[in-house]
């Protein structure tokens, strides 16, 4: 959900700067939902959104991007890995971040909102007190706080409890099924995920719960009316996600047949030749019981919501004992 920070921290100074001499927005003022679509990297799969302030009589453009976060943090891979991992509020002038997006090829979509003078200076004046030093940083959550949740809950707080959306999306579907969308069905992605993942990412989703994804709250927001009737996204350019098929030789079921048709040879020839060879057992063993480790880690000692142990981990030991159990067969 982070996007690439390379051309933000040079920004931070100048929009901090800005904002010091805007206090108040002008009738002018224009505050717009930002989508960016998926990258390549694990981390921007998922997609992007920050919040756009436009007021030209206050010569302000300046995006507000709940996504920023740093590889040099003092042990930051060991906070990562536990889900211990600070994010923080950056600004950015508009056109930068649109430049930056555009560089690397990744569509950027945008929602004028429909607001009163008085809503957008409340969206306004919480992005300004968010962004001091000592309110930036939050405690990331990939499920229920991130660069999504936060900007939904300042449009939800300006305009009370007066949004209502016909979209439906994935509203009673499970986030494992969910975010299958976007890492692609048969990506080793989506392996790595269905291995970590337990039963709570088989929960059926609320129609709140999945606006943790941008592309969720992109469409939800365009079909969203006030309580009068009157549409919230006043002007949109928006378009669904294209999101990249996975090419079959790189898909993980091929990799497990493989891994089959490997342990069968060696089966078969431990047969021809009446023996019993462990080390393919203990070379299989050795990753498995790693895996388990690190799943194990992951439940009893990090704040990840999702992840525990499921059935799923039993794939790679039945694919082992299925190959193995050839030699016995008469």
């Amino acid at each position: 959900m982070a996007h690439n920070i390379r051309t933000y921290l040079a920004m931070l100074l100048l929009a901090c700067s800005t904002m010091m001499h805007a206090q108040q927005l002008s009738d002018q003022a224009r505050i717009i939902l930002v989508s960016c679509t998926p990258g390549d990297e694990l981390y921007t799969r998922y997609g992007h959104t920050a919040i756009r302030v436009c007021d030209p009589q206050n010569d302000l453009d300046i995006v507000f991007n709940y996504g920023i976060f740093s590889f040099y943090t003092e042990h930051f891979y060991w906070k990562f890995v536990r889900g211990e991992t600070w994010y923080e509020l950056g600004a950015t002038e508009g056109k930068w971040f649109m430049l930056d997006y555009g560089e690397e090829g990744r569509p950027v979509y945008e929602q004028e909102l429909n607001l009163t003078a008085e809503q957008r200076d409340n969206i306004w004046h919480a992005l300004v007190e968010n962004y001091k030093p000592e309110n930036r940083e939050y405690l990331y959550n990939f499920v229920f706080d991130n660069c999504a949740t936060r900007p939904y809950l300042l449009i939800k707080n300006a305009l009370g409890d007066t949004i209502r959306s016909t979209y439906s999306g994935y509203t009673g579907q499970t986030y494992r099924c969910f975010l299958r969308h976007y890492t692609g069905a048969h990506s080793w992605y989506n392996a790595g995920i269905n291995l970590l993942f337990g039963p709570k990412a088989d929960q059926p989703m609320t129609s709140e719960q999945r606006l943790f994804l941008p592309e969720e709250l992109m469409r939800y927001l365009d079909e969203a009316k006030l309580s009068d009737g009157t549409p919230l996204v006043s002007k949109s350019n928006c378009a669904p996600f294209q999101i990249e098929p996975t090419p079959w030789y790189a898909t993980w079921e091929l990799g497990l047949v493989l891994y089959f048709l490997l342990v069968l040879s060696i089966t078969l020839l431990d047969r021809k030749l009446g023996r019993w060879c462990p080390a393919i057992d203990i070379l299989a063993a050795i990753p498995y019981c790693l895996l388990l480790l690190i799943v194990c880690f992951l439940t009893f000692f990090s704040c990840h919501p999702l992840v525990g142990f499921g059935w799923r981990l039993l794939i790679i030991p039945i694919t082992h004992a299925c190959a193995r159990i050839v030699y016995f067969i008469r």
